[in-house]
């Protein structure tokens, strides 16, 4: 793994390409959540704290030599970016940073010449102070963020796909254990009417399972929700197969 903070400019700093390659994402994507926050600030009147935060700025690709944007970022607006990734495995990144920006504060400081002992014991109350606001900011943040993915946040693509496929799976088992006997059509017609079955079986599955998690459509089914939802599919019985 390359070094997750540098000094520049007297400052500890990491970068977008940094965050993309630690946190598995595409830089253009980081680029774009960076522009994002960025617009944010401007819009809340805040844009003196985004222009000395994060700093845009260029790199020489290795291969093709061609020089593309990239933007380096201090600690707190590094909070501010990586405050939306919330897997476990981007938590432990998150941690990494930020053991990586009090290693190189320290080296920053050790390199300092030494002031009075009294502006010492200022300085250093002064950076604790601030240290643990922005923890607390951030964890304040995250505690945010958490609650919206609990509560707001509903099924993405593949998330959809997996319980639209569990209520394929679920209808397609109970058309099979339809007999002979509940089919009114002629031999010729008994695929078809098989596949009337399941298509009657999959309509029914949905509807029960929008009036059961209250939402107009699966894909309005909540994140938190998946693995009951899920649940209540793999174990439906229809009221009645017609």
């Amino acid at each position: 793994m390359t070094k997750l903070v540098f000094i520049e400019n007297g400052r500890a700093v990491t970068d977008s390409l940094t965050i993309a390659d630690v946190f598995n994402k595409d830089h253009r994507n980081v680029l774009r959540d960076i522009e994002i926050q960025i617009e944010k600030l401007n819009e809340a009147g805040e844009r003196r704290w985004g222009v000395l935060n994060f700093e845009q700025t260029q790199y020489q690709h290795p291969q093709n030599k061609q020089w593309y944007p990239k933007f380096n970022m201090t600690e707190d607006a590094f909070a501010l970016i990586a405050m939306s990734y919330v897997t476990p495995e981007a938590m432990k990144m998150k941690i990494m940073f930020i053991h990586e920006f009090k290693a190189m504060r320290e080296q920053i400081t050790s390199n300092i010449v030494p002031l009075d002992e009294r502006r010492v014991r200022m300085e250093l109350f002064k950076q604790a102070i601030e240290h643990e606001q922005r923890l607390d900011s951030v964890e304040q943040k995250i505690l945010e963020i958490d609650y919206k993915v609990e509560t707001q946040i509903t099924l993405n693509s593949r998330e959809q796909r997996i319980l639209r496929k569990a209520v394929q799976k679920r209808g397609m088992e109970l058309a099979e254990q339809v007999t002979f006997r509940q089919l009114t059509m002629v031999r010729d017609g008994i695929g078809e009417d098989i596949q009337k079955i399941r298509s009657q079986l999959f309509r029914e599955i949905y509807r029960d399972l929008w009036d059961r998690f209250g939402v107009s459509s699966y894909a309005d089914v909540l994140k938190k929700d998946l693995d009951a939802a899920l649940g209540y599919v793999s174990n439906w019985i229809p009221r009645q197969v017609a």
